[in-house]
């Protein structure tokens, strides 16, 4: 039996200008983060079941309380975040998640102070001192409340400068 052809569905701009902004404040999605209680196990059940190829080795982020493993994917990577010490935010998600989940989703702007003061003026919330801190790519990164983006912890990295290396990432 044939399966049905479905229409192919197309974009659309959405209306609205980007006050304040230029043209726009979303860039490329970076990440996904997936708090886990343990990256051993996450990165063999991301191998294993989904046939992930490249995991970077795991290393601590002390001053934001977690252990990061970035996994790449053809267009994005996972980041699995796990607790590292007893004051770790990701201990909270765990208590309610116990196996883990998703925890954020992470978006490229090109300049995050002025995304900072851009989400400001438009009513966001910048959780934290809202400040700008070093994230595990090594840029600036900030954190939206997830109130203000329809239920979703979101994360806003400065884009990372290009290296000749540099694939999709």
């Amino acid at each position: 039996m044939r399966r049905p052809v479905r229409p192919r569905r197309t974009a659309r701009l959405l209306p609205g200008p980007n006050r304040g902004y230029g043209n726009s404040m979303i860039g490329r999605l970076n990440h996904v983060g997936v708090a886990t209680p343990s990256i051993d196990a996450s990165v063999a059940l991301y191998r294993d079941l989904l046939g992930a190829t490249k995991a970077h080795a795991p290393f601590d982020l002390p001053a934001q309380g977690v252990r990061v493993c970035f996994i790449d994917l053809p267009n994005s990577q996972i980041e699995l975040i796990e607790p590292l010490g007893d004051d770790s935010p990701i201990h909270g998600f765990l208590a309610k998640n116990p196996k883990g989940g998703q925890h954020h989703i992470c978006f490229e702007v090109e300049d995050i102070l002025a995304a900072r003061d851009a989400l400001r003026a438009r009513g966001a919330t910048i959780l934290g001192t809202g400040e700008p801190r070093i994230g595990a790519h090594g840029t600036p990164i900030l954190f939206l409340h997830p109130k203000d983006m329809g239920g979703v912890l979101v994360e806003l990295m400065e884009t990372p400068p290009k290296t000749p290396t540099d694939g999709a990432h």
